[in-house]
């Protein structure tokens, strides 16, 4: 039974399908402070947040049950994104519920700036009539520049055509081809929006990038009398120098449903008479509120029960049948990193060198590093490693990755080959699938062979001489323990050099057993390996 836990307002319909999930229950806890949050997510398999619940480093760390983040909503800046990966959790969000709501918002707070609806209305209230004080200024013929053409950017330049305004746009993924086909005025650098531009909305989210991206440098080259609007996210626009843009006149007004500090201590902005507010508004629709519920229940059932990633902000995307289709590949992958990491005893690792071929050629390359990282690392770390953190964890250690891949496998329909390059040599080990369930050893540094790669792995390097096999057998015996299956590899094809022989052993066999086999006088050196029973599940996966 997984548990997920939701610590904002989620509409009925969302819990409505976490609660119909099989092998999902549901914990409802709103308004728990930060300390409660950390308590509540050590039985938490996932949490469902909007954005009051803010997910730090100091509640992260140290929760090894909790897998999956999913952010009602679009911004994740209320996650610490390092801190979440490190700690090997998915976060995803829903970029689309609420895309046509914000849309709409940052058009009608453009719209309404722009009449002076606002303080209109209320001087009605008030009993007066003073058209004059309110005369405004018409959108069409203006030009809007849109910072970020994602989805509600994109929303927001199609409404704003269809007001006959110019649109211009910031995105420094969109292409130029799909730009020009919607009718976008594309540039590759905020400024050049910024000074064409009558009004300057921003979409974007807010990272180190976009923090502060509308100060007092970048507003003091737009245009005297431009418009700025934000229902994206507090500290794109820095509010002291707009406030003083707006003090001095050369920013006509400013529309916003976004602060750094919600709801804002300093008043100075909110309280200027050109300046139009609503208190994070953007998503607050029925329809955006059933959507982004909806979809965030969605995710985090799907991910739970089916391993399925989508939207993912950490990692790349999954379906859940490619998921499936992955599974023996990923197996594979993760048991030959636990082999390379318990064959290399002394030497710091340098560079891990992936070559998949056949098969494993058109797989999801990515992905399968990741599990094979996560495989090296286990046995090293105290942290949990999976395939959201363990590329990134490698890495933060100074190990390098390189990877080939070719459809030619030659002898195999499928062959993962790892080489782990260390301060004491190259570690070498390969593996194959055999039919639709059966891993198989077939490498060990120079040496060939076709071995179990599961269990218990009594590995030995010796010199090929008559006698040495029975002599392991009855040490065996004579200690209880069963050779499941053995397999050699010679060096070289006549009798005498060097070799490699792999034990499948039913049970671990003592250090007793072990020091007994070393000290056979051709015998050079013995490890034992220890691997997932065969079958068994990848740990961070849930079936």
């Amino acid at each position: 039974m997984y548990r997920v836990l939701i610590t904002d307002n989620l509409s009925p319909a969302g819990l409505e399908i976490l609660n119909n999930t099989e092998g999902i229950e549901v914990d409802v806890r709103s308004g728990l402070s930060p300390e409660e949050v950390r308590e509540a997510l050590k039985e938490a398999d996932g949490i469902i947040i909007r954005s009051a619940t803010k997910l730090t480093p100091e509640l992260l760390e140290g929760q090894p049950r909790l897998k999956v983040i999913v952010r009602a909503g679009v911004g994740v800046d209320n996650i610490d994104l390092p801190a979440a990966t490190r700690e090997g959790i998915v976060v995803m969000n829903t970029p689309a519920g609420n895309t046509i709501s914000t849309a709409e918002h940052a058009v009608a707070m453009m719209m309404a700036l722009s009449r002076n609806i606002a303080p209109a209305a209320a001087g009605m209230k008030e009993g007066k009539w003073d058209r004059k004080k309110y005369t405004g200024t018409q959108l069409a013929g203006k030009t809007i520049g849109v910072i970020g053409l994602g989805r509600i950017g994109l929303a927001v330049a199609a409404r704003a055509q269809g007001l006959e305004m110019k649109v211009v746009g910031f995105d420094p993924f969109l292409s130029t081809e799909k730009a020009a086909e919607l009718g976008i005025g594309l540039y590759r650098e905020v400024d050049d929006v910024v000074k064409q531009a009558d009004y300057l909305t921003v979409h974007t989210p807010l990272t180190d990038e976009t923090r502060d991206m509308l100060d007092a440098a970048r507003l003091a080259k737009a245009k005297k009398g431009v418009r700025i609007i934000n229902c994206a996210r507090g500290g794109i626009v820095n509010e002291n120098d707009l406030a003083d843009a707006i003090e001095s006149g050369h920013v006509a007004g400013a529309a916003l449903d976004v602060f750094t500090k919600e709801p804002p201590e300093n008043r100075r902005l909110v309280e200027l008479p050109q300046v139009l507010t609503t208190p994070h508004l953007g998503a607050s629709t029925d329809e955006a509120q059933e959507l982004v519920a909806v979809e965030a229940a969605d995710l985090i059932a799907t991910y739970l029960t089916k391993n399925e990633i989508r939207h993912a902000i950490n990692m790349a995307p999954i379906s859940g049948a490619e998921m499936e289709s992955m599974k023996l590949y990923l197996d594979l992958a993760y048991r030959l990193g636990l082999t390379v990491a318990q064959m290399n005893r002394k030497g710091g690792i340098k560079k891990a060198k992936l070559d998949f071929r056949g098969e494993a050629a058109s797989k999801n390359i990515k992905l399968m590093t990741s599990a094979f990282s996560a495989g090296m690392l286990e046995s090293a770390l105290a942290e949990k490693v999976n395939i959201v953190n363990a590329e990134m964890t490698a890495r933060e250690r100074g190990i390098q990755f390189e990877d080939s891949s070719s459809e030619d496998s030659k002898s195999f329909s499928t062959l993962i080959s790892a080489t782990l390059e260390t301060d004491s040599g190259d570690v070498t080990a390969a593996g194959t699938i055999f039919g639709n369930e059966f891993l198989r050893l077939v490498r060990l540094g120079e040496f060939q062979m076709e071995s179990y790669l599961d269990g218990n792995l009594l590995v030995y390097r010796h010199l090929d001489v008559p006698g040495l096999i029975g002599y392991i057998g009855t040490i065996c015996g004579k200690h209880n323990v069963n050779i499941a299956n053995m397999a050699l590899g010679r060096a070289k094809k006549e009798p005498g050099g060097d070799s490699v022989a792999v034990l499948n052993l039913d049970s671990a066999p003592s250090d007793e057993v072990i020091q007994e086999i070393a000290g056979h006088e051709h015998v050079q050196g013995v490890e034992l390996l220890r691997l997932p029973p065969a079958g068994a599940p990848l740990p961070w996966l849930g079936n």
